[in-house]
């Protein structure tokens, strides 16, 4: 039944007075959640395992700073100067087992201080993380994603360098490395490079760092299979994932390779879709002396192709077609490799979760070391919200041909509205330190809070 506008309205006569009262009020709630999914996991005594003999903490503990820098980025700071305007709320202190909060000098330095052994005991409490929402799920077959994607910088700030920024040749940034896991979103592994370093050439440590996490976390037996764009199509990376993995990589169309003369030889092609065809065929790569499975696709649009998108190599647009090629070692069909690929743009969006969210496009310091620690940070943050919702009741869906997420995750935009950004107040009643907060009517909290059995 619809309502009158008479019972809708509500009449302001006038201003609240305003009223400052004691210091246990609280705007973050949630977070109280969140410390009791990490006291599950172990996350502290994770760090100090992995940090003993490394830490770099002075006054305040590596534990506790990492724990606060978990809860800013939860909560939706993304300077280091807005822990200031957290300092007074009770529950962020409770989340970091802290009676004062560090200033943001303090944390800046402790930044500075994580170099390349801190960053790899921060990646080990990572990779742990992502390993317990792999078992918790039993999967047996991981989709990884690998990929850069450009961080833009100051002038001043250092290793920042001029290179593969798609919006502005000129500017200095950086260029890290992320790898995607595809049933889960979460982040497994990040390293930051300078923005020059292209992603084939310096591919090759990444990925040998990011098997042998693997190798460490994941149960044996469990099927590995990546999909890479066309800058990883190189020998040595080839080489390298053969025998290590099932893969998938787009083959740019250089000329050395023969994709050109293929297509125009080719009359028969296989209808996949209404507007989707495709072939397979071996060619065999002189300069490299193997031989390569090559699928070659073409897709009808309804436009002219634009001019030299594949820089001046091949204008691979034959009037309403745009093709595209990919090599793989898997046995399956040309429609399931067009999903399998298709699935990639999944990674796009969780790199957009995290700069827009998480703070990830930030650069807190003019320091490398600072940076590189603040980009493993954000992805811990990520990791961890993503495997909180795995393990408090997050929908799981149907596996498809993509590897679409298999649990259905919320935003952590809508993480804060629902979860984290809820007010409170911390009482003590009968002797016993209580949170209480408004009811709502959905009542996330409250599922949250069963989901926990407390």
């Amino acid at each position: 039944m619809r309502r009158t506008k008479s019972l809708l309205r509500a009449r302001v006569n006038g201003n609240l007075a305003l009223r400052f009262t004691r210091d246990d009020l609280t705007s973050y709630s949630g977070l109280e959640l969140l410390r009791w999914f990490l006291s599950r996991l172990a996350f502290a005594d994770r760090l100090r395992k992995h940090l003993a003999g490394l830490d770099p903490s002075g006054d305040f503990g590596s534990v506790e700073l990492v724990k606060l820098l978990v809860a800013l980025l939860v909560i939706g700071a993304s300077r280091l100067r807005h822990v200031a305007y957290v300092a007074s709320d009770p529950l962020v202190k409770r989340f970091c087992g802290l009676r004062d909060l560090p200033s943001a000098r303090t944390v800046s330095r402790w930044l500075s201080r994580c170099t390349s052994k801190v960053q790899q005991a921060l990646l080990r409490v990572n990779g742990e993380i992502i390993a317990q929402s792999i078992k918790y799920l039993g999967l047996r077959r991981l989709t990884i994603d690998v990929d850069g994607s450009v961080v833009s910088t100051g002038l001043t700030v250092e290793w920042a360098q001029r290179g593969y920024n798609p919006h502005d040749r000129k500017a200095p940034s950086y260029y890290p490395i992320t790898a995607h896991l595809a049933q889960t979103t979460q982040i497994l592994r990040v390293k930051n490079r300078p923005g020059n370093v292209h992603d084939g050439k310096a591919s090759l440590p990444f990925l040998r760092d990011l098997f042998g996490q693997l190798e460490e976390t994941i149960e044996p037996g469990t099927i590995l299979e990546f999909r890479f764009d066309g800058a990883f199509f190189r020998q040595d990376v080839l080489s390298y994932i053969e025998s290590r993995c099932e893969y998938a990589m787009k083959v740019p169309f250089y000329t050395w390779i023969g994709i050109k003369p293929l297509i125009h030889r080719q009359r028969a092609w296989t209808a996949i879709t209404p507007d989707l065809e495709g072939f397979e065929a071996d060619v065999q790569v002189n300069a490299w002396s193997r031989k390569i499975r090559l699928a070659v696709f073409r897709k009808r649009v309804a436009h002219q192709s634009p001019k030299n998108f594949q820089l001046d190599l091949f204008d691979p647009s034959d009037g309403h077609w745009e093709y595209s090629a990919i090599t793989t070692n898997k046995t399956i069909g040309l429609r399931a490799l067009w999903d399998f690929m298709c699935g990639r743009g999944a990674h796009e969006k969780t790199l957009a979760e995290l700069k827009t969210g998480y703070a990830f496009d930030t650069i807190p310091t003019r320091t490398y070391a600072a940076n590189s620690a603040w980009q493993i940070l954000c992805v811990l943050a990520h990791n961890l919200v993503a495997a909180f919702q795995v393990e408090t009741g997050a929908p799981r869906r149907a596996q498809n041909a993509k590897r679409s997420p298999i649990v259905a995750l919320k935003q952590i935009l809508t993480m804060r509205f629902e979860v984290f950004a809820r007010a409170g107040i911390v009482q003590a009643p009968n002797g016993r330190g209580t949170l209480t907060l408004a009811r709502d009517a959905k009542g996330p909290i409250e599922r949250l809070q069963a989901a926990f059995g407390s």
